[in-house]
């Protein structure tokens, strides 16, 4: 799959996650989250055996995949799923969208990684488009209510989602496949919040409802098995920050559904946003456009450098 299939599967999935996770919310957080990576490690562990992929990896390769699954697959999105009972799914989406920004600074201070001009401008722009959508979520939150808790545990889980993603490209950068860096670390992430569970006196209920059921498949399958592999590959493929913009396009997904399930209502506010939303996801996808061939040719050097330490250094 071309990069474009990859980004349309991770955004038209996880655009529709925010509404299935509201049917999980019928029991702790923690235990819904526990739940969903419990049977998406499954499936991913069944995967990988049914295909007879190598599991075998260092003791600092492990440490790593442990790192991706506690800051990808288990904590981040129990402070999400608390904070969506203090904030509305769309003013969620929107704090959760500055994991692009957040990107931007771990993958400079983790791999000395400057972000290409096109790519702030491109996020600059979603921001922007993603702030109109929402623009009234955003007049009415009030900082005196639990919203102020819901926003400051959304951009925790964001910015712990953030350093998964360092996790994941370092994971990358050492030839880990996908598949199993994403089983070992969700079982990691997943024996690491039982444990928390059991610690802290969560109550672990179940609920046999149909809509948790069919919410907790969705999520473990389409969200986590399918929707993480397909992101982490894009990531490998086009970096971090780059791959994160899809967290902007999220939010437009949601609101399609919500127009088709919920009658929302769409605004000039709303039309304008989603145009600057697309906007930013061009300019940030587009490939640098490669220089003419005579303009290659006038910026070689007149005379060819042939001392040693030019010839070590690839000129």
């Amino acid at each position: 799959m071309g990069i474009l299939g990859l980004y349309a599967v991770v955004v038209l999935i996880w655009g529709s996650t925010w509404i299935a996770i509201q049917f999980q919310l019928s029991v702790a957080p923690e235990a819904a989250v526990a739940y969903r990576f419990a049977l998406a490690t499954l499936i991913l562990m069944a995967w990988c055996g049914l295909r007879r992929l190598p599991m075998r990896f260092s003791r600092r390769d492990h440490l790593f995949m442990a790192a991706l699954g506690v800051c990808l697959f288990s904590f981040n999105y129990v402070l999400i799923y608390i904070a969506s009972i203090h904030l509305t799914s769309g003013l969620l989406a929107v704090v959760f969208s500055t994991i692009v920004i957040m990107n931007m600074i771990n993958g400079a201070i983790f791999f000395h990684r400057r972000p290409e001009t096109r790519t702030v401008i491109g996020a600059v722009l979603g921001m922007a488009g993603i702030s109109l959508v929402f623009a009234r979520d955003l007049a009415a939150f009030d900082l005196a209510t639990g919203g102020s808790i819901g926003l400051l545990l959304s951009l925790a889980g964001s910015y712990i989602a953030s350093l998964g993603n360092m996790a994941s490209a370092r994971n990358h950068a050492h030839r880990i496949p996908v598949m199993q860096a994403n089983a070992f670390g969700m079982l990691y992430g997943t024996v690491m919040l039982f444990g928390y569970i059991a610690v802290s006196g969560v109550p672990l209920t179940f609920d046999t409802s149909p809509s948790f059921l069919g919410a907790l498949v969705y999520l473990a399958l389409f969200g986590s098995v399918i929707g993480f592999g397909t992101y982490l590959t894009l990531l490998g493929k086009i970096g971090p920050d780059r791959a994160s913009y899809s967290s902007v396009m999220f939010p437009v997904v949601a609101l399609l559904l919500s127009t088709w399930f919920e009658d929302f209502i769409w605004t000039g506010n709303i039309i304008l946003g989603v145009g600057l939303t697309m906007l930013g996801n061009v300019v940030i996808l587009t490939k640098r456009m490669p220089k003419p061939a005579s303009l290659v040719l006038s910026q070689v050097a007149p005379e060819p450098v042939c001392d040693d330490k030019a010839e070590k250094a690839g000129v």
